[in-house]
């Protein structure tokens, strides 16, 4: 019988499949809820987890539970639920949020259950599902420093670099802050290559030059490894997340009287590409939209770059 308390896990997709299993591995019980993909969730079954029915199953069960999902609107309905997390009525049960939310629906959602005597942790990711198997993401926590210290062991097993931001809802706007500044890169690298093209630059150089430079980042990295590199693995991210984290950006700047001029012209790439029905292709692949959007064809000009 461990000593350890029993995790819980709620959305096992690309990044949660990882931080799931690296809580396995921590020597913690572990119990799963995936959705319509079941190969991430049998294979932790296989490894030692229990599955649960629905979220209140896992919270009568669990000491912590862990979101991983998409949006707000999906975290709001695992919390308030019929067969949610708040209709256990467990007390004592912390319930951690990974999924890049909303802040605004953050401290809706921590008021309630503190109401119900249980307790809400932002911990939105950094890093890639890469970083997620390997045990090294980046984590942003939102707490009280009572509550960081119960979770800081768990928290430990998924990620290699962990910042205790400050209060509940902190970390999230922390992480619309990183995604900002991350998907305006994206738009950024994805026109550079673009005009690259339409003067005579091959994305090779632009990678090449750009890479050895101070101007380069992991974002880069990832990013010129499909655009030039055409490894469509390199960074699974999609878009309809990206511009969903662009539009809850762009709403927190609104709601905090902040000019967000950059943040709008960012905001359509990604809405662009979600219009023309293109939002599962992944963060890297807007340099294709960009370039097709001005006349040229990427995979063409990364072919002639290599003549």
């Amino acid at each position: 019988m461990s000593d350890k308390p029993t995790i819980g896990f709620i959305g096992v997709g690309y990044m949660g499949h990882g931080m799931a299993k690296n809580i396995l591995k921590g020597g913690y019980p572990l119990w799963v809820k995936g959705n319509v993909n079941r190969s991430p969730v049998q294979d932790l079954v296989e490894q030692g987890a229990q599955e649960a029915s629905s979220p209140r199953e896992m919270a009568e069960h669990c000491d912590i539970i862990h979101i991983c999902l998409s949006n707000s609107p999906q975290v709001e309905a695992i919390v308030r639920g019929e067969d949610g997390i708040l209709a256990s009525g467990k007390k004592g049960l912390i319930v951690i949020d990974a999924t890049t939310s909303d802040p605004v629906s953050t401290e809706a959602l921590a008021e309630e259950l503190d109401d119900a005597g249980m307790t809400m942790v932002d911990a939105p990711l950094g890093r890639t599902p890469a970083e997620a198997e390997a045990g090294t993401l980046d984590a942003m926590v939102g707490c009280s420093d009572e509550t960081f210290e119960k979770v800081r062991p768990v928290i430990e097993c998924w990620a290699g670099n962990i910042n205790h931001v400050g209060p509940v809802g902190s970390a999230h706007k922390m992480k619309l802050i990183m995604n900002f500044i991350s998907m305006g890169y994206g738009a950024l690298f994805a026109e550079a290559l673009t005009l690259g093209a339409k003067v005579g630059l091959s994305p090779q150089t632009i990678q090449k030059v750009i890479g050895g430079s101070r101007l380069s980042n992991g974002f880069f990295e990832t990013f010129m490894r499909y655009a030039v590199d055409r490894d469509r693995d390199a960074h699974k991210f999609t878009i309809a997340n990206a511009s969903k984290d662009v539009r809850y950006a762009a709403n927190m700047a609104s709601a905090a009287d902040v000019m967000n001029l950059m943040g709008a012209s960012i905001k359509h790439y990604y809405t662009h590409v979600e219009a023309i029905g293109k939002g599962g292709d992944y963060v890297p692949m807007l340099a294709d939209h960009v370039a097709r959007l001005n006349g040229i064809n990427m995979a063409a000009e990364v072919e002639k770059g290599k003549k």
